[in-house]
């Protein structure tokens, strides 16, 4: 676990690619599936890119991150958007820096998503219990937990596809990885340059980043599920309710208090 700082700046950047639309399209579909909440927590916000439109569509949204530098910018982001009657008479964003294995509000919510393989990147199977039962603690009755994680097999093609190179014209960076497979752990390695188009347009700044993760198996994470409280647990893969199988490259789960 660790909190981003200066990779916080350039976050944004580089995730300007992710499919957020499709966790919020998958989050839709579930809450038809178990009920439609009013409040729901985003553990691990970052830096608000799902958080923010839940709220522009009506919800009460607690983010919640370790990063304070990674919740500051998503602040920002809030409070400059152009809908800002919208924000005012429909949804709200309060953002909370805290520990998603020990998060914790005055009051329980009706639900709670995690989505961009959060879970993974807590690296001790005490974690990821943790992080379950303060969760399972944190939702109302009926409630749903609903997050994804990479499977082992994704960080195992991560591995062998490495190393990986973005070469545009703001940043560029050279990403490798090493997996130990005993643990199922991978660390990732990026060197990123980013121009400083404060000292002309062709001095960049470079620094390093080390990111970790760890894959567990289905049943594992299953079981945990159930041992922090859950009474009701799906999976999915995919971005789709649909059951996963062994070509799955992303996990939903969809776990019910």
């Amino acid at each position: 676990m660790r909190a981003y700082r200066q990779f916080a700046t350039v976050y944004d950047r580089l995730m300007e690619d992710m499919p957020y639309s499709d966790w919020l399209r998958f989050a839709r579909e579930c809450w038809d599936r178990y009920g439609i909440p009013q409040s729901v927590v985003d553990l691990g916000c970052g830096t608000g890119s799902l958080a923010i439109p839940l709220a522009r569509s009506g919800f009460h949204v607690f983010g919640i991150d370790l990063s304070a530098d990674m919740l500051s910018i998503g602040r920002n982001k809030w409070e400059s958007s152009p809908q800002q009657a919208i924000r005012s008479s429909s949804g709200s964003i309060r953002w909370l820096q805290q520990d998603m294995c020990s998060w914790e509000l005055p009051e329980q919510v009706d639900a709670v998503i995690s989505f961009c393989d959060c879970i993974n990147y807590l690296t001790e199977e005490a974690y990821v219990e943790a992080a379950f039962r303060a969760t399972c603690e944190g939702l109302k009755t009926g409630g749903a937990f609903l997050f994804d994680v990479h499977p082992p097999k994704t960080l195992q093609r991560y591995a062998d596809e490495q190393p990986f190179v973005l070469d545009e014209r703001d940043i560029s960076y050279i990403w490798t990885s090493e997996l130990d497979r005993t643990r199922m752990e991978i660390e990732h390695h990026l060197s990123i340059f980013v121009r400083d188009e404060s000292k002309g347009p062709s001095v960049y700044s470079r620094f390093e980043e080390v990111h970790i993760q760890r894959a567990y198996q289905p049943e594992w994470i299953r079981a945990a599920l159930v041992r922090a409280g859950f009474s009701k647990v799906e999976a999915f893969a995919d971005f789709r309710l649909k059951a996963p199988d062994d070509q799955s490259e992303r996990l939903f789960y969809a776990a019910i208090k």
